[in-house]
């Protein structure tokens, strides 16, 4: 004879990892979903990011207390390879806190050369 469970999840978060790479002339964006899992409205906020200086963020409660989208966006200019985090804290004691972890690759287009094949 077995046990069965149902686990309620309190928060659901899309992605805890985000990875942006692309040239580094241009706006890249990755969106994380996060959503209650309770009946209580969740309020997020965040409390740390390290990646200020390569990439801005947002956050939009899309659907009152219950969805929210976090929109991580590549600052153009800023050309290498990082990691840092986004730290988000929640009202729900089941879950006092969110972490996403971001890394990155941005590549600063070579000089000289032509898409062009030679002939």
């Amino acid at each position: 004879m077995g046990i069965k469970a149902f686990v309620k999840v309190s928060i659901r978060v899309s992605s805890r990892y985000v990875y942006l790479f692309g040239p580094a002339d241009q706006k890249i964006t990755r969106v994380v979903n996060i959503t209650a899992g309770l009946e209580k409205p969740l309020k997020i906020e965040p409390i740390s990011f390290d990646l200020a200086d390569r990439i801005s963020y947002s956050i939009k409660e899309t659907e009152q207390g219950q969805h929210f989208l976090v929109r991580l966006t590549s600052i153009p200019g800023t050309a290498g390879r990082f990691h840092g985090v986004l730290k988000l804290k929640t009202n729900y004691p089941e879950k006092p806190e969110i972490t996403i972890y971001i890394r990155g690759r941005f590549q600063k287009k070579r000089a000289g050369l032509s898409s062009g094949k030679a002939g």
